[in-house]
Protein backbone atom coordinates (compact mmCIF):
# COMPACT_ATOMS: atom_id res chain seq x y z
CA UNK A 1 0.00 0.00 0.00
CA UNK A 2 1.13 3.51 -0.73
CA UNK A 3 -0.30 6.92 0.16
CA UNK A 4 0.78 10.40 -0.86
CA UNK A 5 -0.24 13.57 0.98
CA UNK A 6 0.50 17.03 -0.47
CA UNK A 7 2.05 19.33 2.13
CA UNK A 8 2.77 22.42 0.06
CA UNK A 9 2.92 23.27 -3.61
CA UNK A 10 6.32 21.59 -4.03
CA UNK A 11 6.36 19.14 -1.12
CA UNK A 12 4.60 15.91 -0.24
CA UNK A 13 4.73 13.07 2.25
CA UNK A 14 4.76 9.55 0.82
CA UNK A 15 4.04 6.49 2.93
CA UNK A 16 4.30 2.92 1.75
CA UNK A 17 4.15 -0.31 3.67
CA UNK A 18 3.80 -4.05 3.32
CA UNK A 19 2.19 -6.35 5.84
CA UNK A 20 1.77 -10.03 6.44
CA UNK A 21 -0.93 -11.43 8.70
CA UNK A 22 -1.58 -7.95 10.08
CA UNK A 23 2.07 -7.25 10.94
CA UNK A 24 4.14 -4.55 9.19
CA UNK A 25 7.02 -6.26 7.36
CA UNK A 26 8.54 -3.16 5.76
CA UNK A 27 7.74 0.52 5.33
CA UNK A 28 8.96 3.85 4.03
CA UNK A 29 7.88 7.29 5.24
CA UNK A 30 9.38 9.97 3.09
CA UNK A 31 9.30 13.73 2.68
CA UNK A 32 9.79 14.70 -0.96
CA UNK A 33 10.33 17.97 -2.82
CA UNK A 34 9.55 18.58 -6.50
CA UNK A 35 12.28 20.05 -8.68
CA UNK A 36 11.79 20.24 -12.45
CA UNK A 37 8.78 17.88 -12.35
CA UNK A 38 10.78 15.24 -10.47
CA UNK A 39 10.27 14.29 -6.82
CA UNK A 40 13.45 14.20 -4.74
CA UNK A 41 13.93 12.70 -1.31
CA UNK A 42 14.46 15.12 1.56
CA UNK A 43 13.90 12.92 4.62
CA UNK A 44 13.38 9.16 4.71
CA UNK A 45 12.49 6.68 7.42
CA UNK A 46 12.42 3.01 6.50
CA UNK A 47 12.19 -0.50 7.82
CA UNK A 48 13.39 -3.08 5.31
CA UNK A 49 15.48 -5.75 7.03
CA UNK A 50 15.80 -7.82 3.84
CA UNK A 51 17.48 -4.98 1.91
CA UNK A 52 21.20 -4.41 2.53
CA UNK A 53 20.60 -0.62 2.41
CA UNK A 54 17.48 -0.77 4.59
CA UNK A 55 17.17 -0.49 8.34
CA UNK A 56 15.71 -2.97 10.80
CA UNK A 57 13.91 -0.85 13.39
CA UNK A 58 13.61 -3.82 15.75
CA UNK A 59 17.39 -4.00 16.23
CA UNK A 60 18.88 -0.79 14.76
CA UNK A 61 16.34 1.69 16.11
CA UNK A 62 14.53 4.25 14.00
CA UNK A 63 16.85 6.05 11.57
CA UNK A 64 16.18 9.25 9.67
CA UNK A 65 18.09 9.56 6.42
CA UNK A 66 18.73 13.13 5.27
CA UNK A 67 19.17 13.77 1.53
CA UNK A 68 20.96 16.61 -0.16
CA UNK A 69 21.82 17.07 -3.85
CA UNK A 70 19.91 13.88 -4.65
CA UNK A 71 22.05 11.65 -2.42
CA UNK A 72 21.93 10.53 1.16
CA UNK A 73 23.89 13.07 3.18
CA UNK A 74 23.68 11.39 6.57
CA UNK A 75 21.69 8.98 8.71
CA UNK A 76 20.70 9.76 12.28
CA UNK A 77 19.28 7.42 14.89
CA UNK A 78 16.29 9.28 16.27
CA UNK A 79 14.66 6.64 18.48
CA UNK A 80 15.72 3.32 20.03
CA UNK A 81 14.55 -0.08 18.72
CA UNK A 82 10.80 -0.67 18.54
CA UNK A 83 8.32 -2.78 16.63
CA UNK A 84 7.66 -1.79 13.01
CA UNK A 85 4.06 -0.61 13.56
CA UNK A 86 5.14 1.81 16.30
CA UNK A 87 8.11 2.97 14.20
CA UNK A 88 5.81 3.68 11.25
CA UNK A 89 3.54 5.77 13.48
CA UNK A 90 6.56 7.55 14.98
CA UNK A 91 7.92 8.44 11.53
CA UNK A 92 4.55 9.79 10.36
CA UNK A 93 4.17 11.91 13.49
CA UNK A 94 7.75 13.16 13.26
CA UNK A 95 7.17 14.48 9.74
CA UNK A 96 3.83 15.98 10.82
CA UNK A 97 5.65 17.93 13.53
CA UNK A 98 8.93 18.78 11.76
CA UNK A 99 8.23 18.53 8.02
CA UNK A 100 7.87 22.29 7.48
CA UNK A 101 11.30 22.90 9.05
CA UNK A 102 12.91 20.22 6.84
CA UNK A 103 11.30 21.75 3.74
CA UNK A 104 12.56 25.22 4.66
CA UNK A 105 16.08 23.88 5.21
CA UNK A 106 15.99 22.06 1.88
CA UNK A 107 14.86 25.26 0.14
CA UNK A 108 17.77 27.11 1.76
CA UNK A 109 20.14 24.50 0.35
CA UNK A 110 18.58 25.05 -3.09
CA UNK A 111 19.00 28.82 -2.85
CA UNK A 112 22.67 28.50 -1.94
CA UNK A 113 23.29 25.97 -4.71
CA UNK A 114 23.94 23.10 -2.31
CA UNK A 115 20.88 21.00 -3.16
Amino acid sequence: REFTTPLEYRARRRIGYSHEQGLITRFVVQLEYRIDDRWREVIRFDHDPENKHGHDVTTDGVHMDVYRAGEKNRSEEVFPPMNPADALSFAEEHLNQHGKRYIERYEEWLETGTK
